[in-house]
């Protein structure tokens, strides 16, 4: 018997190229962490065949175990002070013209690593200055004095993602909260950053609590978002309620474009990174 196929499940492409050969070798050489993937992320094949990463900073490990997350959930191992140097030199040996870096939480450390952020995002800016970033930042449990010192450094982008709708909030992510990332994004936003955020569809929600997480950003002045199709990673972590269609996604971007995002990427391979060169 046949195994029955969703035509909504979107199709991911297979890794090939010499760029992505490249872009494999410069993160295994610099024993580097991707988000692409400690992430499963569906676009690997895509970004890396065009010679683009989202670094993943402070080790592997996360103290956190956000239930849609394939990252490894523990404790995690010191941090490695030569990392930043390390990212810098890839970032230059990709040549990349827009750099992406994230992080496991680190509720382990004292700062929950907000000055060992601040160090990689300043090393880059002097050893590639015509490179711009994007930060995907925990929630640094919404403490002023840390997010301080990411605005201190000045990102071109700085991103926070809601990830999802906030009644399914509790059951999908680990220790964040709805209301706490909101304020995150609100005091960045009031310091003069640009602020990004994400949500993933397929959970459960519904269409008028999406709606609310549109107006929910804009309250905060967030005026980039993406939306994408949640995958279940691995057997481990919740699993897909629905495949949401493209001509969804297509609706709910121009709903967004029309509340008033400058930037919207919907679709069913979206993600917080995808594209993100065009968020600057």
């Amino acid at each position: 018997m046949k195994r029955k196929i969703d035509p909504n499940k979107p199709k991911i492409k297979i890794p090939f190229g010499r760029k992505y050969i490249e872009t494999k070798e410069i993160v295994r050489k610099h024993n580097l962490h991707t988000i692409c993937e400690s992430g499963n992320c569906p676009n690997l094949a895509e970004c890396w065949t065009a010679g683009t990463s989202t670094f993943m900073i402070l080790g592997d490990i996360c103290t956190r175990a956000c239930k849609f997350c394939s990252v490894k959930t523990g404790k995690p191992l010191a941090v490695d002070n030569k990392e930043a140097e390390k990212i810098a030199n890839s970032v230059s040996l990709m040549r990349l013209k827009h750099c992406v870096i994230t992080s496991v939480d680190r509720d382990d450390l004292e700062d929950k690593g907000a000055g060992f952020w601040a160090n990689v995002i300043a090393t880059i800016q002097k050893e590639n200055p015509n490179t711009t970033i994007e930060t995907l930042i925990p929630d640094f449990d919404a403490k002023e004095e840390l997010l301080n010192q990411i605005i201190k450094v000045k990102p071109e982008v700085v991103s926070h993602n809601m990830e999802t709708v906030e009644r399914l909030t509790p059951e999908i992510r680990s220790r964040a909260k709805y209301r706490r990332s909101l304020l995150v994004l609100k005091y960045l936003a009031q310091n003069g950053i640009v602020t990004k955020s994400g949500i993933m569809l397929g959970l459960g929600e519904k269409h008028d609590e999406i709606l609310q997480v549109m107006d929910d950003l804009l309250n905060v002045n967030c005026k980039i978002i993406t939306v994408g199709q949640y995958l279940q990673p691995t057997k481990d972590n919740i699993a897909v309620q629905n495949f949401i269609t493209e001509d969804y996604f297509l609706e709910l971007k121009n709903i967004a474009l029309e509340k008033g995002f400058r930037f919207v990427e919907s679709g069913s391979l979206i993600r917080s990174s995808y594209h993100a060169e065009n968020h600057v």
